[in-house]
């Protein structure tokens, strides 16, 4: 079964309730951000010297790095062990994988200073071997050209054919249907090499995010101060993207009133346990090797920490092992949930929690600025999946109303 596989735009209608929700989330957003490239970014931020990240790199770039996992994931079952079961599942999860990293890049700009220099890494008099983030930037960079490729199929199968652009812009027909058709001929028969080079790529940036951290080993807590959290990082982008899967199909089809893909998903939860426990056996043993656990007390770090690692790891296992969960579309979508809340916990504590600067002062709170751009970029987020996946043939709609748009013409929007 190959991914296009009863795939089809969804017949539905584009603006519902929640789209002006997030149409006035993403408005909200754009002012604080227009008034951080106007007055600079402490305008709207709490960010100083002894803060220099907050939120926008703990939850939109950390976060979003880690929740774009199931690209990766998805396609190495499908693709590279050849589970052709989870074939379904890898559309959504690359469209949700090419948002989140295209979202991240956004989120980066408005975090970075000087944003106007985000391009120098591409030039090698720029590089620098012994930097950390050198090697995440080029990673992501090289990574999200790949999963823009991998998402080319499903253009040229929606739009070939039936290119006919309207007025002055019908001297464009001819070459955008001949690009159409070069795509098709071509990507095929390389597919394979990219989809290889998104999982080599994911895995260095997402073990490599880990790295920074480890690079002030006097600012934090020893919960989370590891020589191995690359390695951690790993090991939970594994669970999350599968769990994201998990989530991200089971709200997406009852946005679309499609049916469920439980079969699908109960095969998953016999991975992700197996994933989480993984995770779980290193972090304690990590823990117990530095003696970490003598810090373990009523303080604020000890309940972030334990809630990471019973409500984001224990809790699903055991969840995911039960026949209970298994059974129900909704509680494997609660459990991956946990996961997800897990992961999401995990970077907010490695990137906020446990960092403290040296002569802190006070600690930092996010401001107003600061959450409602993060909130608008994760609408933004929704609201452009949403257009997509009704104009595009990406969520399976065998089992849904009829397909929209088959034979829809290109037309100047």
């Amino acid at each position: 079964m190959s991914d296009a596989a009863h795939a089809a735009p969804m017949r539905r209608k584009f603006l519902s309730r929640g789209v002006y929700i997030l149409l006035a989330l993403m408005a909200c957003g754009t002012f604080f951000a227009a008034r951080r490239f106007i007055y600079g970014i402490g305008a709207i931020t709490n960010l100083d010297n002894q803060y220099p990240w907050g939120i926008w790199i703990a939850v939109d770039v950390a976060c979003g790095v880690a929740l774009a996992a199931g690209g990766f994931t998805t396609a190495a079952l499908a693709h590279v062990f050849h589970r052709e079961k989870f074939h379904p599942l890898v559309r959504p999860a690359l469209l949700t994988a090419a948002l989140g990293y295209t979202f991240v890049a956004l989120g980066l700009l408005v975090d970075l200073g000087r944003f106007y220099n985000i391009w120098h890494p591409l030039l090698p008099m720029m590089w620098s071997g012994n930097s950390g983030l050198f090697e995440v930037g080029m990673c992501v960079m090289t990574y999200l050209t790949v999963l823009y490729i991998e998402m080319m199929p499903i253009v040229v199968e929606r739009f070939m054919g039936r290119v006919h652009l309207p007025g002055v812009l019908a001297m464009l027909n001819g070459t955008i249907e001949f690009l159409l058709r070069l795509f098709d001929r071509t990507l095929g028969r390389v597919m394979s090499l990219f989809i290889i080079a998104g999982v080599v790529l994911s895995c260095m940036h997402q073990s490599s995010l880990g790295v920074l951290l480890v690079l002030t080993p006097f600012k934090m807590h020893p919960f989370w101060m590891s020589p191995i959290q690359p390695l951690l990082f790993l090991l939970s982008a594994f669970a999350v993207g599968l769990s994201m899967a998990i989530f991200e199909g089971y709200f997406a089809a009852r946005s679309f009133s499609l049916e469920q893909e439980t079969p699908v998903f109960r095969g998953l939860t016999r991975i992700i346990p197996v994933l989480l426990l993984i995770l779980l056996t290193v972090k304690v043993t990590d823990l117990a090797v530095r003696e970490a656990f003598v810090h373990i007390d009523g303080g604020l770090e000890t309940r972030y920490f334990l809630a990471e690692v019973l409500i984001g790891i224990v809790a699903p296992m055991i969840l995911f092992l039960l026949d209970w969960t298994r059974r129900h579309p909704g509680r494997m979508a609660f459990a991956a949930a946990l996961v997800i809340g897990g992961v999401v916990l995990n970077r907010i504590n490695v990137f906020l929690v446990a960092y403290k600067p040296v002569y802190m002062q006070s600690r930092y709170v996010p401001a107003i600025g600061e959450l409602a751009v993060t909130a608008g970029l994760i609408a933004g987020l929704i609201f452009i999946y949403r257009f997509l996946v009704i104009h595009l043939p990406i969520l399976p709609a065998a089992h849904s109303a009829a397909p929209a748009n088959q034979g829809t013409e290109v037309r100047h929007a």
